[in-house]
């Protein structure tokens, strides 16, 4: 391999698959090959749903051992679920899954401390039910975390395994609602305010600090050839998926799209207004200082879940009988907590089409072409109003994720936002989880050069918007009114 040329190993850790992908980076080149892809299947057990963070620790180190060598090894995943360690560094339980029930009116016992309105403007983070901050309230007379020292989210805990130094990552501590995203610390009054107390997280790092080496029973494990580092990247997968937009200048909007659909602004400062916060935007923290202004929308769960029902029909049929679907027909409410929890998926559709009095989608086909409807109508709904809270104009959407392979989900998501839409790269989080590491090694330059690079090398499509704009409004009128 030409000394110009140095290979990356990303971790890259999703709702339901993990996968080490080798990125291999030269000055005018980006290659990413899939080393190897694990099931990730939570458990439910007797105290509720849990994460099986041993079989995906076994997952990444099977991965690291098919890469073969690399010169460094990055670490994203989902955000907000942590695991706890006792005094001796060992793992109390498998960690909480975010969609367990342990956080069902939680966030009431929390604004009677600490009023929503000012609980965002100390923090930026949107109302969701699992953020950690609502986990770590209902984990309080826990015997596990009365027996914590440490609490590692779940990418630095594996960081930890891999190396034996606990840090905690910043994108992803901003989604713990214990970050002030001004500062780019902890805040320390809202957790004394709330008694959760912050010695619990390791230091605070930043994309591109060196994480450790990988232990000698690692290299031994992986067949790696010491010494291997580990460097810190965006290991909240959006903050890594935002950083590999191939996006020219700054009016952009982002969708990153998988089982959610994270749709917002790359933004300079955080918006902490209370009509921010009335419309539920998230202020995360990205790459180089900058803030990930979005919304979170459910996204393609909704799809996944129902061909999960329907035991595993072919896809692309199901999509070419959905765009045979007359468009609009119903929507329902994407980012309605209705859809949050697993099971029944195509029956909470009909039923929302039914209680709003839109007719009620009977066909597979039907059902698909109502979800890609809702989610486009949630991604214009989501970047108009980002726009107007942030006064911050957009040209064009980009859509990166798994997402990217849906063409009628991207096509659509063109008309209803009545802008261009630029798909791809579809690996996004490991190509920002490789270029970070690419970055810190000194390969590649600022978040500008790093979005040249992947114009130049990845394959990307555009989609013009197209239709009737009236129909979007009437559609969006008519959920409104629901």
């Amino acid at each position: 391999m030409s000394e110009h040329v140095k290979s990356f190993a990303a971790v890259d850790l999703g709702a339901s698959s993990g996968r080490v992908m080798v990125g291999r980076v030269g000055p005018e080149s980006l290659e990413l090959t899939e080393a190897h892809r694990f099931p990730n299947r939570p458990v439910r057990v007797p105290e509720g749903l849990r994460w099986d963070i041993l079989s995906l620790y076994a997952g990444v180190l099977d991965g690291l051992r098919a890469a073969g060598q690399v010169d460094s090894v990055g670490i994203d995943s989902w955000a907000v679920d942590y695991g706890l360690l006792d005094a001796d560094g060992a793992l109390l339980g498998n960690p909480v899954h975010y969609r367990d029930a342990r956080t069902e009116g939680v966030a009431e016992k929390v604004w009677a401390t600490v009023p929503a309105a000012e609980l965002y403007a100390a923090t930026g983070l949107q109302y969701a039910p699992f953020n950690t901050l609502y986990q770590l309230t209902a984990a309080r007379s826990t015997a596990q975390l009365a027996a914590a020292e440490r609490l590692l989210l779940v990418p630095d805990l594996l960081a930890y395994w891999l190396t034996g130094v606990a840090g905690t990552e910043i994108t992803n501590a901003s989604t713990t609602q214990l970050i002030d995203p001004r500062t780019r610390d902890w805040s320390h009054d809202l957790a004394d305010r709330l008694g959760i107390d912050l010695t619990l997280f390791a230091p605070l790092r930043q994309p591109g600090d060196p994480a450790g080496l990988l232990l000698p029973r690692v290299l031994e494990e992986t067949g790696l050839r010491g010494p291997v580092p580990v460097t810190t990247v965006g290991s909240h997968d959006t903050a890594s998926a935002v950083a590999a937009v191939p996006a020219a200048g700054q009016r952009f909007a982002y969708i990153c799209t998988g089982t959610w659909s994270l749709a917002g602004l790359e933004l300079e400062r955080p918006v902490l207004t209370e009509a921010s916060r009335a419309a539920n935007f998230t202020n995360e923290l990205g790459l180089d200082g900058t803030v990930r202004y979005l919304r979170n929308i459910m996204g393609l769960w909704l799809l996944q879940e129902c061909v999960r029902e329907w035991r595993q029909p072919d896809l692309g049929e199901l999509l070419r009988a959905a765009a045979e679907v007359p468009a609009l027909r119903s929507v329902v409410d994407a980012g309605d907590a209705t859809f949050l929890a697993p099971g029944r998926m195509p029956d909470r559709i009909t039923d929302a089409c039914r209680e709003s009095g839109q007719p009620v989608p009977e066909s597979r086909a039907e059902i698909t072409r109502c979800i890609l409807d809702s989610l486009a109508l949630a991604h214009r709904r989501a970047i108009r109003e980002a726009e107007a809270l942030a006064d911050h104009p957009v040209d064009v959407v980009h859509i990166v994720g798994g997402g990217t392979r849906n063409e009628l989900l991207c096509q659509l998501t063109a008309d209803a936002c009545g802008l261009p839409v630029v798909a791809g790269p579809a690996e996004a989080a490991a190509l920002g989880n490789v270029l970070v590491q690419a970055r810190a090694h000194g390969l590649v330059g600022d978040r500008t050069s790093m979005r040249r690079l992947l114009a130049r090398t990845q394959p990307l499509r555009r989609y013009e918007p197209r239709g009737d704009a009236a129909a979007w409004r009437a559609a969006q009128d008519r959920l409104t009114r629901g």
